[in-house]
């Protein structure tokens, strides 16, 4: 069985049903705080197969203690965590808390179990202010510009450190780049709970007139066109890295780091010109400075993920938005009262 924290979460959900489809039996540990049951309610429909969930805290040792002790718990996908840039800068202490303390607490439960094997969500933030692209894992790793960066860095060395110090962990730390889309179903994307601090979630909020406007934070980078650029990646190609990288573990323990992204770039003027594009009208933008925490541009070098783990993403930036929108359009309200019936 696979422990799933955070797994009622946008890629939480995502990465369940990819694991119920491929025979897997899945608890979900999940708070809640941005996330909805109603997503599991979705993977089952998908999956023909339910996930065991449980409502909780990923910093609460004695419920975890209870979950290891009450299942047949082999290995941890972990997901649980805050991940809004914007706000760790407003709110860093919260996000150390979380994102570091309970991994740390997740890393004591797991060791005390006798459990393993571990994949960790990590994020492309750890490798700061890159000069050179793309970026790949042997790339040095810089100074995040942002709480959120440094809460998953400092989680990355918790689990070096934890691996180095006994042979048995096999440890996995997936670094992200800018997940988007939806599954290709609509009936599982992203339901941010409040204002969106990601790009693809607030246009597809100002498409459907919930919010006025795109804010574009700074048209002044050195970049072709003075945005910010970055290399997204749909959520299901991210998911069926996830089983690879658990499949890649189980046969390799030590420490092991993947990059999981497309290996281009794309600018915000680029996605708003594609977007347009797919829901077939202008959408109304306003240029704001700069915001506080981002860099000018990150894209990756995917290819250790496809050497190692015959991993490689699948699905182009029209699809993504495609599905993104087709979501959106269904689901207005996300897993709200009004939502598409389950």
């Amino acid at each position: 069985m696979i422990l799933v924290t955070g797994g009622a979460g946008y890629i939480g959900a995502h990465a369940v049903l990819a694991l119920l489809q491929n025979g897997h039996e899945v608890l979900v540990l999940d708070n809640l705080c941005n996330s909805s049951s109603a997503s599991l309610e979705r993977v089952t429909r998908l999956a023909g197969r339910r996930p065991q969930f449980v409502m909780g805290d990923v910093r609460s040792r004695p419920l975890l203690d209870k979950l290891f002790a009450a299942y047949p718990i082999d290995a941890v996908m972990h997901f649980a965590g805050l991940k809004a840039v914007g706000e760790s800068v407003r709110e860093p202490l919260r996000y150390f808390e979380t994102n570091v303390s309970g991994s740390v607490t997740l890393c004591q439960a797991m060791a005390h179990a006798e459990v393993f094997t571990l994949v960790f969500s990590s994020s492309a933030t750890v490798y700061g202010e890159s000069e050179t692209m793309p970026i790949s894992e042997s790339a040095a790793l810089g100074l995040p510009t942002n709480p959120y960066g440094h809460s998953k860095l400092m989680a990355e060395h918790v689990m070096r450190s934890v691996a180095h110090s006994d042979p048995r962990w096999a440890i996995g730390l997936l670094r992200y780049f800018n997940p988007i889309g939806a599954h290709p179903s609509g009936l599982l994307g992203e339901a941010p709970k409040n204002i969106p601090n990601n790009l693809l979630p607030y246009l597809l909020q100002v498409a459907l007139k919930q919010l006025p406007a795109l804010r574009i934070y700074g048209d002044d980078y050195p970049t072709p066109d003075g945005t910010g650029i970055r290399d997204y990646l749909h959520v299901v190609d991210l998911a069926e890295g996830h089983l690879m990288a658990l499949n890649r573990l189980r046969k390799q323990p030590g420490i092991s780091t993947w990059n999981l992204g497309t290996g281009r770039g794309y600018s915000v003027l680029e996605v708003l010109k594609a977007f347009e594009k797919v829901v077939g009208k202008t959408m109304p933008v306003c240029v704001e400075p700069r915001r506080s925490g981002d860099i000018a541009q990150c894209w990756s070098d995917p290819s250790k993920a496809r050497e190692e783990l015959g991993w490689e993403s699948k699905r182009d930036l029209n699809c993504m938005l495609e599905d993104a929108w087709r979501w959106q359009c269904l689901n207005p309200n996300g897993y709200g009262a009004d939502a598409m019936a389950v």
